[in-house]
């Protein structure tokens, strides 16, 4: 079988929640709060991609990470492009996507410090359903009452320019240093480019596709580095379920079957031909 199942690893985080869905398939022991499920490639580092569901009961700080020539500068194999699909969102709940204007970089640094920065951020309404790319550079942050798959570059460091008080390490000088701070831009819309099969988000670092089939079809995953999140519990892949909360490595050709609702994530930057064919 080429479909592999990713060992996955509960988070504590001070702004992450009690009551996770049932689907989470995580619990949390302690009693502490769970932010973050990560999705452990085995491959580590050399892994392009890493896979999170996160859950949050109140906003994550205000933040910012590198692109890949800053993070090379500093010793690291890539930068840290994301993409979050949103799951669940309580009425409300926001993400800050960029500024709400351009600033200079002393402007940015300023307003951290004087707290404006709350009121220079783009905050947006979260919806289900949705996936939003945030390149490199954004300033950016999560909101309270969300449930959502994160996609990312595979690099574990975030610059921290706010927190709300939170008894936490700022990481200005770094943050502002790759900060691009200025509006958020909109990506191209989500397009079908076979039945079943929808890009949401490329040009960037990876890709992201939405594959509802209801029949069988074949994956050809050889060389792409391709992750499957399902959506929702539902469907097989090489004759296993594919189970909402879990992530699937597939690293040649592979079969899926019955009704599938799931994320394809990939390294690159433009949809692959080929990766899905009906069976």
């Amino acid at each position: 079988m080429s479909a592999r199942l990713l060992p996955s690893r509960p988070a504590h985080r001070v702004w992450g929640r009690r009551d996770l869905p049932a689907w989470a398939n995580a619990g949390s022991g302690s009693g502490e709060p769970i932010g973050e499920i990560w999705h452990e490639d085995p491959a580590g580092d050399a892994a392009p991609l890493l896979i999170k569901h996160i859950f949050t009961a109140e906003r994550l700080s205000i933040q910012v990470h590198p692109d890949d020539d800053a993070a090379r500068a500093r010793g690291h194999r890539r930068g840290k492009d994301e993409a979050w699909f949103i799951l669940d969102a309580a009425p409300g709940a926001v993400i800050g996507l960029g500024l709400r204007r351009e600033v200079s970089p002393g402007e940015l640094r300023a307003a951290a410090l004087d707290r404006s920065i709350e009121g220079l951020i783009d905050w947006r309404p979260a919806r289900a359903g949705e996936l939003i790319y945030s390149p490199a550079g954004t300033v950016h942050a999560i909101g309270a009452g969300i449930s959502l798959v994160e996609v990312q570059q595979n690099l574990d460091l975030t610059y921290r320019l706010y927190d709300y008080g939170r008894p936490r390490e700022l990481h200005l000088d770094e943050a502002v240093a790759v900060a691009r701070p200025g509006p958020w831009r909109v990506g191209p819309p989500p397009a079908e480019i076979a039945p079943g099969r929808e890009v949401l988000a490329a040009g960037g670092a990876f890709v992201v596709e939405r594959w509802r089939l209801g029949g069988e079809a074949r994956i050809d995953g050889a060389g792409a580095g391709l992750l499957l999140i399902p959506v929702a519990t539902g469907g097989a892949v090489d004759g296993r379920p594919l189970e909402a909360g879990r992530v699937w490595r597939v690293e040649g050709t592979a079969r899926v079957e019955g009704g599938i609702d799931l994320l394809a994530a990939y390294p690159g930057a433009a949809a692959r031909e080929g990766l899905l064919r009906a069976a």
